[in-house]
């Protein structure tokens, strides 16, 4: 067995135990009451979110949770989103609307309208929520009871993903495969060390003393993955950081086309990779060898004719789609079967999912070197670091 088979196969292991473990130490959103009910400040920033914001207002204003208020920063939209959020909520007085004011000079957008909001919020935790995120009634209640049974400073929820198209398939979840196969979450949870840090800014929730120390979103201002960056301070802070998976209690459709969903993840993948570009193409090389390689020397093996063993390359493939496959079964619910089928053609179709993701890191790098940073809802985010 030659140096590379080696590394590939140690590699595949590695990735599948870590996966293993995180799937039975993960915290889910399981039905659970707080002992206590603190008051709670739902956050929401929104920029030209029209399409969503109606029904996402109305099922944050159902919630069973009983003391709690929901406050919307309209971020300068163009497509009446604050008179669509406010026309939901039908004058429940739950809901504040407030106008965001001009971005400053060093601010990422997000991070800014987070922090206008932390400061119109009362609440003893604080729950930021993107505009798009879809949250079952019970959703809040169960967040606050995990909270409260993890002793979590910071709390933060995966959210469950639908996906309908083949490229949001193929692409979307790689999110979840990456947090089960490379962070094993018993570290997130009981190690100080900020290198075993992740957070999901789709929802992310501190006790509001936690976020003080943590310096809130001025402390991450110009990161354009602050949740990560909120995270590590978290851990930097001596405070414990504890991820949960949505259950399908706080989930949403993140993306709807190819167009989106290369846009959408070439906005973070490079400050994923410490905007260091180098480190985002060793990445994709990697991601080559361990998940496409295998293939290719299977296809060598059976073109030699017999005189080339098929089972090393066969095992590696199996390894990877085991561990694709596990991110998969996520969802609370064993799924119907055909759309069982699709998830796990979507394991299958992992080495396409590679080659997706290395044209997303394109996206990312053509970004940097031709307009300094990524382009989104008419801003160039990296900007804000720069200015």
């Amino acid at each position: 067995m030659d140096i590379l088979t080696i590394f590939i196969l140690c590699a595949l292991i590695a990735m599948a135990i870590t996966s293993i473990a995180n799937t039975q130490s993960f915290t889910r959103l399981k039905p659970l009451s707080p002992q206590k009910s603190p008051f709670i400040s739902l956050l929401v920033p929104a920029r030209d979110e029209a399409g969503v914001i109606g029904e996402t207002v109305q099922r944050l204003l159902r919630q069973d949770y009983p003391h709690f208020e929901l406050v919307l920063l309209d971020d300068d939209s163009s497509d009446g989103t604050l008179q669509r959020a406010t026309l939901a909520a039908g004058g429940d007085a739950r809901l504040r609307v407030i106008q965001g004011k001009p971005l400053p000079a060093g601010w990422t957008g997000k991070n800014w309208a987070c922090h206008q909001l932390a400061g119109e919020a009362g609440g003893e935790v604080l729950v930021f929520t993107d505009a798009d995120v879809q949250w079952e009634p019970g959703a809040l209640r169960y967040l606050a009871g995990w909270m409260e049974h993890t002793r979590a400073d910071t709390f933060t929820v995966w959210p469950t993903q639908e996906t309908v198209t083949w490229p949001e398939r193929l692409v979307v979840p790689m999110m979840n495969f990456v947090i089960l196969a490379y962070l094993p979450e018993l570290c997130v949870r009981f190690t100080p060390w900020r290198s075993f840090a992740a957070a999901n800014g789709q929802c992310l929730a501190f006790r509001n003393e936690a976020y003080a120390r943590c310096g809130g979103h001025a402390a991450v201002k110009a990161d354009i993955v602050e949740d990560v960056a909120l995270a590590r301070l978290t851990k930097a802070q001596g405070l414990r950081l504890v991820m949960a998976l949505g259950e399908g209690q706080i989930g949403g459709r993140m993306y709807t086309s190819w167009h989106e969903v290369r846009f959408g993840f070439a906005k973070n993948i490079l400050a994923g990779h410490g905007n260091l570009p180098a480190f985002l193409v060793l990445s994709a090389l990697f991601h080559w060898l361990v998940f496409l390689v295998p293939w290719i020397l299977l296809a060598l093996s059976i073109a030699a004719g017999g005189h080339g063993s098929v089972w090393a390359p066969l095992a590696m493939i199996v390894l990877g789609f085991s561990v694709r496959a596990l991110s998969a079964a996520l969802p609370p619910e064993l799924p119907a079967r055909s759309a069982l089928f699709e998830r796990l053609l979507g394991a299958a179709l992992l080495p396409v999912s590679v080659v997706m993701m290395s044209i997303i890191a394109g996206q990312s790098l053509w970004w940097r070197y031709r307009h300094g940073g990524p382009q989104w809802k008419g801003r160039t985010v990296e900007k804000a670091r720069k200015t």
